[in-house]
C-alpha cells in the first residue's frame, strides 16, 4: 500500500517517514520527565518539526517494562494541550494510546492518528476508531501488559505467532467499517520479547509485510540495541538510526524514533544511494 490516510493527511508512503516521538511523562525509559510540562513537550513538537518529523507521536502513558500506567484524566491531563498546539504544526498528529477517552478526545481535538500498544482490544476501542471517518490507526503487538511483559516470554515461533496476531486484529477493525487504508501494522520490538525474538522479527520482517498493511517499526534506543553496543539508553542514537535504516530497507514504511534529525540525514543518504530499493 502506497500511502496511510489519517483524519486530515493522506500520506504518502512511496518514501519512508519519520514518526517523532513525543513523551509527555514521568517516567519513559529514555528519556522520562524531559517533556513532562506540557509546554515543553509542545517546544519538543516544534524542535521535531524542524527536524524534518512527517508524524508526531504524542503519548502519556509509559510503557517501558514494569510500567503500571496513569488513570484517564492524568493521562487527559498530560496529552491534550501538547495535542491542541501540535495539530496547528502542519504534520499529522497521533495519539499513542490504549485508554478509549483519550483516543476519543484526541481524535475530537484534531489527532489524526491512533497509535494503540495494544491493538484496540480495550472494549469500545475499535468503535472508537470506527466512528471517525478517516482516523488512521496503528496495530501494534504486545505480549501481556507492561508490568510484566519482561518477563520470561515465551513464543512458539514469534513471527507467526506475532503475524497471526496482527492479521487477527487488522481483521477486526476492518470488518467494524475501518477501510484498510487506514491501518498500519508493528510487531512491537520489544514488548514483551527477549533479544532473540526481536532478532527474529528484523531477520524476517518480509513475512509481517507479507500481511499486506505498511509496517511501522520503533527500534530507537531500545534495550537490544543495549545489548548489543553495550551502551545506555541515552547513548544508542547511533545505533537507533542503524536500526532505522535497516528496517526501512526491508520494507518499513514508518519509523518511531527519538534522534529525529539524525534519522532524516541518514534515510535521506540511504534513499539518494539505493534509488532501485526493495519494498
Amino acid at each position: 500500500m502506497d500511502h496511510w490516510q489519517t483524519a486530515r493527511y493522506r500520506i504518502d508512503l512511496t518514501r519512508p517517514r519519520v514518526m517523532g516521538i513525543v513523551n509527555v511523562t514521568p517516567d519513559s525509559f529514555s528519556d522520562g520527565g524531559k517533556h513532562a510540562d506540557a509546554r515543553e513537550a509542545i517546544a519538543h513538537c516544534e524542535r521535531l518539526v524542524g527536524e524534518g518529523a512527517d508524524i508526531l507521536d504524542i503519548g502519556g502513558e509509559s510503557t517501558r517494562p514494569g510500567s503500571s500506567g496513569p488513570g484517564t484524566a492524568e493521562e487527559l491531563a498530560r496529552v491534550l494541550p501538547v495535542i491542541a498546539a501540535a495539530v496547528g504544526m502542519g504534520v499529522p498528529v497521533s495519539i499513542d494510546t490504549s485508554d478509549i477517552r483519550v483516543m476519543q478526545e484526541a481524535l475530537d481535538l484534531g489527532a489524526d492518528i491512533v497509535n494503540d500498544v495494544r491493538a484496540l482490544q480495550r472494549v469500545g476501542a475499535v468503535q472508537v476508531v470506527a466512528a471517525h471517518p478517516s482516523a488512521g490507526v496503528c496495530l501494534m503487538h504486545m505480549r501481556g501488559e507492561p508490568l510484566t511483559m519482561q518477563r520470561a516470554p515465551v513464543y512458539g515461533d514469534v513471527v507467526a505467532d506475532v503475524c497471526s496476531f496482527l492479521r487477527d486484529r487488522a481483521a477486526a477493525v476492518r470488518s467494524a467499517g475501518v477501510d484498510a487504508d487506514r491501518i498500519v501494522l508493528d510487531p512491537g520490538i520489544g514488548f514483551g520479547k527477549t533479544a532473540e525474538h526481536n532478532l527474529a522479527l528484523a531477520s524476517r520482517q518480509r513475512e509481517i509485510l507479507a500481511l499486506g498493511y505498511p509496517l511501522l517499526l520503533g527500534w530507537s534506543r531500545k534495550g537490544l540495541l543495549g545489548q548489543l553496543t553495550g551502551r545506555p539508553a541515552g547513548e544508542r542514537l547511533v545505533a537507533s538510526v542503524a536500526a532505522a535504516v535497516a528496517a526501512v530497507a526491508q520494507g518499513a514504511a514508518i519509523v518511531r524514533v527519538h534522534d529525529v534529525a539524525a534519522t532524516v540525514d541518514a534515510l535521506k543518504i540511504w534513499s539518494a544511494l539505493t534509488p532501485a530499493r526493495m519494498g
